[in-house]
């Protein structure tokens, strides 16, 4: 079942669908952060899919503050000049201040509704929304339960005062991330930074490297892989059924 939402946030109404399985909840609720293209057919198709697995997923256009903007093709969406321009300069206007406020109502929503279990809730994201999930678990303490990143790029940048690597001694989640090969946004140094900061703070945490390009897990996308990506469902089923259920 797919529900649509007006969420009223800081900054306006973010719209949002809600996800459920079929039967009676509630359920554990999840926030889907989607990748850099934003909300479209391919990403509500993978929050039905989450949902199937026995979960309430939340899928919030994280661009709203840009209004009514035009969908992007995955197939041309960084092969175009003027199509990669627009797309990363909306990832760009994305603030870790914006997506914590953000998160912050999404959670409160979720709490609200019938169909969500009392509870922490998880997160999971692509590409740009794996950094995000990152964030907001570095950030919302025990709100976040469990938080993955799936080909998330950024997540432990040493000299940036906003990598989310620096914000692990804050974690109550269980992490799990999943990188892509040969990948410059999420490089294996990153993964060697990333595993020693939620190592000395205790974070309970699976880091691994998937032998698929970047963008492996999202179905539209050029480099889509799926064997890749029933690997990252098997792992995101195992990651809440421990850390939510």
């Amino acid at each position: 079942m797919r529900l649509d939402l007006a969420i009223d946030t800081a900054d306006g109404t973010c719209p949002a669908t809600l996800h459920t399985p079929d039967g009676d909840g509630p359920w554990p609720g999840v926030i889907l952060y989607t990748d850099a293209g934003g909300v479209r057919a391919a990403i509500s198709g993978m929050a039905d899919h989450l949902a199937g697995l026995g979960y309430a997923v939340l899928l919030p256009d994280v661009y709203y503050r840009h209004g009514d903007w035009a969908p992007f093709s995955m197939e041309t969406a960084f092969s175009d000049a003027g199509e990669r321009s627009r797309l990363m300069g909306m990832v760009g206007s994305l603030t870790p201040e914006m997506v914590v406020a953000d998160t912050t109502a999404f959670l409160d929503a979720l709490a609200a509704r019938p169909e969500v279990a009392d509870g922490p809730v998880g997160t999971t994201g692509y590409c740009m929304g794996g950094r995000i999930s990152m964030i907001v678990a570095g950030n919302l303490g025990s709100r976040i339960g469990a938080a993955a990143s799936f080909h998330g790029g950024r997540i432990a940048v040493e000299d940036d005062p906003t990598s989310p690597h620096l914000l692990a001694d804050r974690v109550s989640a269980t992490i799990y991330v999943a990188g892509a090969e040969n990948d410059g946004s999420y490089t294996l140094e990153q993964a060697d930074l990333l595993e020693k900061a939620l190592t000395e703070a205790g974070v309970p945490h699976t880091l691994e490297i998937y032998p698929a390009a970047h963008g492996f897990a999202v179905p539209d996308n050029p480099t889509f892989d799926p064997a890749a990506q029933e690997r990252h469902w098997a792992a995101l089923e195992q990651l809440y059924a421990t850390a939510l259920r």
